[in-house]
């Protein structure tokens, strides 16, 4: 048993500085060029002339839907998606027209298919090794702070049975006929549920709590960890934010893939399936399982030199050095404060960090939003009008031009607000070119 004497959790303050040695290089324009381009010719050419059924709805309204925030359910989101993808490229779900390959079209577009099917398992086969060596890489890095005897053992054999239940109600979903979707609902839910666990098992004090420690071993600071590890502005927070928005560009495109099969699927029996259909599918397919790919690997490293802990003096030395940046600032009522950045290259980062000094007498608030204002002068709103305690984030600008962030007193009659902030803007990290 490693001990735990002298480390914290990490904090959110930690990854930021971690992950500042791990920047992920964009994804190709392509990904946002293609994935627009076949949702059109989804929601545009295939359903011109046949307007939708009830089920393929609900599919264009998921393809339409924001992804989800967290990290680990989009990865389950593409997960799902390639698994849909794949089984509607598997031969015997073709349509009846492709089957029978009446024309040279038709075998062009079968050899084609199978292609197309060997990226997405390699694919899928890539993100199940990654998920299965995340979750066991977790699981054992814990297990070196438990104890090693029979507790320890216990712990694991406890683990194992519930692991194994699991699986069995997923083969049982799919023994009885269960979707694909029906079984990514319950495989998230499974998920759901170890979180729930770990937090109620976090959270516990008391004697509770003391029992757990000196009882049954687990120590305190690894009780921490699992409790905050997750929460909504906890630690994993700066993971969702650094690496979240290419995520969620892989996810959309991932449903906008898989919403043209379905489609297409459905009305190849009496539409043909025009040429320059092909040469986007292809190259769609292509670029998501390429950049999807790129992604996995990459964040597989970042996840696997995270440490879980670090020492107090770390902890306390970077929240000095995060302090020293901070501007503290009165907001009167009725009135607002605004800091404009001007961005002249496209993804350079913006960053903020900000909380209210509280009162004595009541919980303040204040309103919040980003929004940017181009060469042109088109404005965007890039973050919509919430209000706050406090906040941290930051997103990569996609044209240069004029991001104004502005904290909003104006509903307040009576009470001023008191502001710490710390506002960043980052360039561009450029390669440099090497000249033969």
């Amino acid at each position: 048993m490693v001990s735990t004497e002298g480390l914290v959790p990490i904090t959110r303050s930690f990854l930021a500085s971690y992950y500042d040695n791990y920047p992920f290089s964009p994804l190709s324009s392509d990904v946002s060029r293609l994935t627009d381009q076949i949702f059109a010719m989804a929601t545009t050419d295939l359903l011109k002339d046949s307007p939708p059924t009830q089920g393929e709805s609900l599919l264009v309204q998921e393809a339409e839907r924001q992804p989800p925030h967290k990290v680990d359910e989009n990865m389950w989101k593409n997960r799902e998606q390639i698994e849909e993808i794949l089984s509607m490229l598997e031969p015997t779900h073709w349509p009846r027209a492709l089957q029978q390959q009446s024309t040279v079209e038709d075998a062009e577009l079968v050899s084609l298919l199978g292609r197309l099917q060997e990226n997405f398992k390699s694919t899928l086969s890539t993100l199940e090794r990654f998920q299965a060596k995340n979750s066991e890489f977790v699981f054992n890095t814990v297990m070196t702070y438990m104890p090693q005897d029979f507790r320890g053992t216990i712990i694991r054999q406890q683990r194992d049975r519930s692991e194994r239940n699991k699986q069995a109600a997923i083969d049982a979903l799919v023994s009885s006929g269960g979707s694909i979707r029906d079984k990514y609902a319950l495989l998230w839910e499974q998920q759901m549920e170890r979180r729930r666990q770990l937090a109620e098992l976090g959270s516990a004090t008391g004697v509770y709590k003391t029992l757990m420690k000196y009882l049954v071993g687990v120590p305190e600071v690894l009780m921490d960890f699992i409790r905050q590890i997750n929460d909504d502005q906890g630690p994993m927070e700066e993971q969702r934010q650094r690496y979240g928005p290419p995520l969620y560009s892989l996810t959309k495109m991932a449903h906008s893939i898989s919403l043209f099969l379905s489609l297409l699927w459905g009305r190849l029996e009496t539409s043909k399936l025009q040429k320059n259909q092909v040469v986007i599918l292809e190259e769609a397919a292509d670029v998501y399982t390429s950049e999807f790919q790129r992604f996995i690997k990459f964040i597989g490293e970042v996840f696997t030199n995270s440490p879980f802990f670090i020492t107090a003096e770390d902890a306390g030395t970077l929240s000095i050095r995060k302090d020293d940046d901070y501007r503290e600032i009165s907001v009167p009522a009725g009135s607002a404060h605004e800091v404009s950045l001007t961005v002249e290259s496209v993804n350079s980062y913006i960053a903020w960090d900000f909380s209210l000094v509280q009162g004595k007498l009541n919980v303040q608030d204040i309103g919040f939003s980003v929004e940017c204002t181009n060469l042109s002068g088109e404005k965007t709103l890039i973050l919509p009008y919430q209000r706050y305690e406090a906040n941290q984030g930051n997103f990569c600008t996609c044209v240069p031009g004029n991001y104004k962030l502005i904290w909003d007193n104006s509903y307040s009659s009576f009470f001023k607000k008191v502001l710490r902030y710390k506002v960043d803007c980052i360039p561009p990290v450029v390669d440099s070119v090497s000249i033969d």
